[in-house]
């Protein structure tokens, strides 16, 4: 595969030709800019910032943390975008492993870096050549399976690349409204969701937080979601309804459950577009606008990336729809690696040079693929057979009593592990949904413990914590 090229990522974002500089360009609540006045703000941070290479962003959901990060990447200084939820011990970690020489946001007790508010009523007309498509654009924090969180170096080509992958997968461009209420710390929210609206030129309307009836009054064509937000705006149908004349409605973060990607559809006469990404690839595999879309799938390469199945021993896996494999990517979306961690980098590259996922997915004839958990979670071995945790809380949700689910396996003398399901919704009898799940799937993928939660838990993307559920279930043994 040729590599594709892309636009600079400054000249892109600054663009400001014809009647672009009056257009809006983001809406916070009640707080709204014009694309010549957020670039204006932008050039005012990048005014202060110069000379540094790496600065903390308080990533609140807010104009501030907008304004700030344009302005790191009008600079050319790296973003370090630090959730404002983040305890002193975490936060005080991504500060020093980055080392952030400025704070941009509201002071803090716990933060000794020099502090710089972020006005959004100062402008600058300040310009600066393009940085080098190589520099580093963001770190982004995210956690692992052992230790403290990680620095993903994110370069401005990869985040350019990811972007326009996407435009071409979802027919993104300037005639746009998109619409979301998702974090700002994240690749979903702050990449994908400002820098990508930025970069098209769609005008961004972020609702702060991501309510059904935020949802159904931005009157926008391309709305972004995880999971357990989408099920709370099929829980209420009017909004849902309202949803029917956007042209894209997507989600990501974690798999959608089967039930609510039809559930999407019906209220609101569209299939949803479902996509994978991480902070390490940014985003990969999506469907298509104009292509199939299958429930539980996340469809095919976006432009520029490869992916690729391997078993343990490094094999090919077929493409049969069925058999699992290691799922690794290539191309030009990957990070350049962990800050200041090479032996993690290495570790997850493979001899030939493709990023190793941690994720365990199936890809059928037609090079669909489909995320069935995390290695190290969600693979399972039980009695001598590998099962995917997704597949059997898929399963679980098909069931009309079952609102959430999360499937892990724990420690069995006799099977090695065995299948234990946390779920919320009407189960009475733990033994008819357990033959629920087997008649569905192979009778050694059903639940041999069903615990019956009030709620799952779930992270700031709404991913659940099935580290916190393990732990729960040693405690209670």
């Amino acid at each position: 595969m040729s590599a594709p090229t892309f636009a600079p990522l400054l000249s892109s974002l600054a663009d400001t030709r014809g009647d672009l500089a009056d257009r809006p360009a983001v809406r916070i609540g009640p707080d709204a800019l014009t694309r010549g006045e957020l670039l204006g703000g932008a050039a005012a941070v990048a005014d202060e910032i110069a000379g540094a290479t790496t600065v903390a962003v308080d990533a609140t959901a807010s104009m501030e943390t907008v304004i700030a990060v344009t302005g790191c990447l009008m600079a050319g200084v790296s973003a370090v975008p630090v959730p404002p939820d983040s305890g002193p011990t975490e936060r005080g970690h991504i500060l020093k492993d980055s080392g952030a020489q400025l704070w941009l946001g509201a002071a803090r007790d716990d933060v000794a870096l020099p502090t710089l508010a972020v006005d959004p009523a100062a402008r600058s007309a300040s310009t600066r050549p393009e940085p080098d498509s190589a520099a580093g654009a963001l770190v982004m924090y995210t956690s692992g399976t052992t230790g403290a969180p990680k620095g993903v170096v994110l370069s401005r080509s990869a985040v350019a690349a990811g972007l326009d992958g996407l435009a071409d997968a979802w027919d993104w461009n300037a005639d746009d409204t998109l619409v979301h209420g998702l974090p700002l710390f994240h690749v979903h929210g702050l990449v994908l969701g400002v820098l990508g609206a930025l970069r098209h030129g769609s005008p961004l309307v972020h609702t702060v937080r991501p309510t059904p009836e935020a949802y159904a009054a931005a009157n926008g064509s391309l709305y972004f979601g995880v999971p357990t937000v989408w099920s709370r705006v099929c829980g209420d149908e009017s909004s849902a309804r309202a949803l029917a004349s956007a042209r894209l409605l997507v989600s990501g973060s974690a798999p959608l459950p089967v039930p609510v990607f039809e559930r999407m559809q019906s209220l609101t006469g569209a299939a949803p577009i479902e996509r994978y990404g991480m902070s390490e690839t940014i985003i990969t595999l999506s469907t298509r606008f104009d292509g199939e879309r299958r429930p539980g799938w996340v469809g095919l390469p976006i432009r520029g990336v490869q992916a690729r199945l391997r078993d343990k021993a490094g094999n090919p896996v077929p493409h049969d729809g069925e058999t699992l494999g290691q799922l690794q990517i290539a191309g030009s979306t990957l990070f350049d690696g962990y800050l200041g961690n090479p032996e993690k980098t290495a570790e997850s590259t493979t001899d030939d040079g493709w990023f190793e996922t941690g994720d365990i997915a199936i890809v059928d004839p037609d090079g669909f693929h489909r995320i069935v958990g995390r290695e190290s979670i969600d693979m399972i071995k039980s009695g001598g057979y590998r099962i995917g945790a997704g597949e059997v809380e898929q399963a679980l949700l098909a069931h009309p009593g079952i609102q959430e689910a999360a499937v892990i396996g724990v420690p069995d003398t006799d099977l090695g592990q065995r299948i234990v399901a946390y779920v919320v919704g009407d189960c009475p009898d733990h033994g008819v949904l357990s033959d629920f799940v087997a008649r569905s799937l192979s009778i050694h993928k059903r639940p041999r413990e069903i615990r019956v939660v009030d709620t799952l838990p779930r992270n700031a993307m709404g991913k659940v914590q099935k580290k916190v559920l393990i732990a729960d279930f040693a405690a209670a043994r």
